[in-house]
């Protein structure tokens, strides 16, 4: 936004200051806020040292404060920062919970930071998932204790969860609530599912410092990443203070700062709908925005919005701007509709000033990434459909081997079948034979927290490039045109997985400088930063940034789908693909030959419909998104966005 007279400001400030009670500071991705952050607290140590005087920090565990954790890691190791005068006390620990249990927050600790630094093993206070059940209320009335003497936390880091938890004090929790023994609710064991075996297998309780112990921090930093964020964070920012939403209390202290990337922030006022916050510096993309939330907004289409529409809603500024809402209605309408295309690969022969592709050339080289062996079909498999039947020389690369999304039932089918097989045979030596009776022996023995051995990591891994194989020949592409690439960082066996790594990048720009591509497709998704859409993606990008001066790049458009669960918002839509009926059963018949994520995946997500219903779903739901604005009625749609490096 831009302020475009002197008194506008106050005005403007006051506005977003009803919206925001509370300070926030938005980055374009969650490296810049996490390192941001991390130099912050650094500063705040080496003061500390500088004084002679200890700093305490108050440390969180998930996904959002990783990165934090390894730029302090590089910090100590590069740039000599000591942690000899850090106290640390940890927010939370699941229970019960062995220490060494790959799913514990002690063992996160460790993993990601404190074997990694000169921070004394006895400032180190992680709360303990062992303590006897007995015991637990006076241990937890000891941490709060050992938290004063230490002189209270200076500094305490936040993540956020869909329920609006800080630490784990989920709706309900009180305001003065101190260090205690929870209840996890659902919807947090749901999300936690991912690091055990099932959701079954996640701890029911919880030890947290409570929100009364949280207050207590003279700084807090809260933390959130990814879109899967935006809307707790909007409530917990901008609604009232509740306890349905535990963060909403942070309102109430002195000193907390939030730091979100562009994805989180989404829904917040500002970003959302900028016109409601203040004066705005219009340009078309904005303005675009403008007209489809006011259409949504008075579910009327583009063409009959009124100026008393756009009076009515807050957006007088741009009829002012425009004159008359007829001419913006026709140039936004038209805008929108020439996102429309049948043709992904471009029209041969046609004039292509307002398509989204390019007419040249007729038959274009084409690489379509799938982060997981499913996501093409799933994400794009109508497009992918019509490249193929277009006659495009088209590539379907799969980045990593989605080994661990399958059940240890599949796993041990597969392993039964093939010593069975074998022994039918008579081909089967005694060395195969052992291995495949101590993989159907470790899978029939193995516990909820055990990880696979690399023999069922294999195993697990053939099953889904086999699917894969199907579901890319039933679209009509040859074995040749099938690339498995296995990146590295996926290969941990747990969900887990290491960061990006320098043969990640290389594996993708391989296979890119090989086949010199006209097209590239990408999973999009930035729902969570640190999933494996977003590292896949993170790897896309890198590569197409090293290899930007080969002069066939300059040819190279890049074009991002998104997952299972999210859809490009209408305005952001530059390439919209329509489905027949015909052609969105033909879709799901492809997405069904990935039998292992039929029925019940072992990472369902926030979502308890199939793969092939949540695509569907979103599919058509885009398809009538368009049609309420006025544009043609189409069964189904597939959206895409160019990136523009």
């Amino acid at each position: 936004m831009k302020i475009k007279e002197k008194e506008s400001i106050d005005y403007l400030k006051y506005e977003l200051k009803v919206f925001e009670k509370l300070p926030v500071k938005i980055w374009n991705d969650p490296l810049e806020a996490s390192t941001h952050v991390a130099k912050s607290i650094a500063l705040a140590i080496r003061q500390k040292q500088q004084d002679g005087e200890k700093i305490v920090l108050g440390l969180a565990t998930g996904s959002t404060p990783i990165k934090i954790y390894e730029e302090l890691v590089r910090l100590h190791k590069q740039e000599g920062l000591s942690f000899q005068n850090v106290i640390t006390f940890n927010l939370d620990e699941y229970y019960p919970i062995s220490k060494v249990a790959r799913q514990s927050y002690w063992r996160f600790m460790h993993e990601y930071l404190f074997d990694h630094i000169d921070i004394p093993a006895a400032n180190i206070h992680i709360p303990d998932g062992t303590i006897p059940m007995e015991r637990v209320a006076a241990y937890c009335e000891q941490y709060e204790k050992l938290i004063d003497l230490a002189g209270g936390i200076d500094i305490q880091l936040l993540g956020i969860g869909r329920t609006g938890h800080i630490g784990f004090n989920e709706p309900g929790a009180w305001e003065s609530s101190p260090t205690r023994m929870v209840r996890l609710d659902h919807l947090t064991r749901h999300d936690a599912a991912r690091d055990f075996q099932s959701e079954d297998d996640v701890p029911y309780r919880a030890i947290t410092m409570g929100v009364g112990s949280i207050f207590k921090a003279r700084t807090i930093y809260l933390l959130a990443f990814g879109q899967h964020k935006a809307h707790i964070i909007q409530q917990a920012i901008e609604g009232e203070i509740t306890h349905s939403v535990p963060a909403s209390f942070l309102q109430k202290h002195p000193n907390t700062k939030v730091f979100l990337d562009k994805s989180a922030s989404e829904e917040l006022t500002k970003m959302k709908s900028p016109w409601l916050a203040g004066i705005c510096d219009w340009n078309e993309d904005l303005i675009c925005k403008a007209v489809v939330w006011l259409a949504q907004k008075t579910e009327k289409p583009i063409l009959k919005l009124t100026d008393e529409d756009y009076n009515e809603h807050g957006l007088s500024d741009l009829i002012i701007e425009e004159a008359n809402s007829y001419e913006l209605n026709i140039r936004i309408f038209n805008r929108l509709q020439r996102t429309i295309t049948g043709w992904p690969g471009g029209k041969p022969n046609a004039d292509d000033s307002h398509r989204p592709e390019r007419a040249k050339p007729a038959q274009k080289r084409i690489i379509l990434f799938s982060p997981h062996p499913d996501d093409d079909v799933i994400s794009m498999g109508g497009t992918f459909q019509r490249l193929v039947d277009q006659g495009h020389d088209i590539h379907v690369a799969y980045q990593t081997s989605g080994n661990i999304a399958v059940h240890d039932f599949d796993a041990l089918r597969y392993a039964e079948f093939m010593l069975e097989f074998g022994e039918t045979q008579q081909t089967l030596s005694e060395e195969d034979r052992q291995r495949y009776k101590k993989v159907i022996h470790l899978l029939n023995t193995k516990g909820p927290a055990e990880l696979d051995i690399p023999e069922v990591r294999s195993i697990k891994g053939l099953i889904r490039r086999g699917e894969a194989r199907a579901g890319a020949r039933f679209t009509g592409l040859s074995d040749d045109h099938i690339h498995f690439l296995d990146m590295p960082f996926y290969e941990t066996g747990a969900t887990r997985k290491r960061p990006l790594g320098e043969a990640d990048i290389q594996v993708i720009a391989d296979l890119i400088e090989q086949i010199k591509p006209h097209q590239v497709y990408a999973a999009g998704d930035l729902a969570d930063p640190h999933g494996t859409h977003r590292v896949c993606l993170d790897a896309i990008f890198e590569a197409f940034h090293r290899l930007k001066n080969t002069p066939w790049m300059k040819d190279c458009w890049l074009w991002m789908y998104r997952g299972a669960w999210h859809e490009w918002a209408v305005h952001e839509i530059e390439m919209a693909v329509p489905m027949s009926p015909q052609q969105l059963r033909k879709k799901r018949q492809a997405i069904f030959m990935h039998q292992s994520q039929k029925d019940r995946p072992p990472f369902p997500g926030d979502d308890n419909r199939e793969f092939w219903q949540r695509a569907e779903d979103r599919n058509r739901e885009s398809a009538m998104m368009y049609r309420a604005l006025g544009l043609a009625e189409y069964e189904a749609m597939e959206a895409f966005v160019r990136w523009k490096g």
